[in-house]
């Protein structure tokens, strides 16, 4: 009979991922049109991810990214639908209806996604309402609000 002995440092030493650092930063003057763009470099690869609904723009991200002396690009930005603004629209104002906001006035528009709210509220709490309700309809990828008190 013949037993199997490890060194348990050994293996843990082979096994060990290399660390991550958070690269985001160096993109920002990509002006890239990607929601949630996030870079990641782990072990000299980097790790693109987001959304976009422009192909092109995964290409640009991925060769601007070379541009910047990474060899190893592992690009997982999805490609998403261009969102409804008539029915991100439709539902932000169905969403606002709400009992808590009674007595405020709204103005809503949406442009791929980022929705501009305009308006007036009773109380600063209701600012917070706004956003948490319109950020939990399907397609938004940001909110902007200019809304007075």
């Amino acid at each position: 009979m013949t037993l199997l002995s490890l060194s348990i440092s050994a293996v843990a030493r082979d096994t060990a991922t290399p660390p991550a650092n958070d690269v985001t930063a160096r993109f920002a003057e990509g002006g890239f049109n990607i929601s949630g763009l996030r870079a990641i470099e782990v072990g000299g690869i980097v790790v693109l991810r987001g959304k976009t609904i422009d192909p092109a723009e995964v290409a640009r991200v991925a060769e601007y990214a070379h541009n910047l002396g990474y060899q190893r690009v592992a690009n997982v930005v999805g490609i998403v639908e261009a969102p409804d603004d008539e029915m991100i629209e439709r539902r932000a104002e169905r969403a606002l209806a709400s009992r808590s906001l009674d007595g405020c006035t709204f103005h809503i528009d949406s442009q791929q996604g980022v929705v501009h709210v305009a308006g007036h509220v009773q109380f600063e709490l209701q600012k917070d309402v706004v956003v948490g309700l319109i950020r939990g309809i399907d397609g938004v990828r940001e909110v902007k609000m200019e809304l007075q008190r």
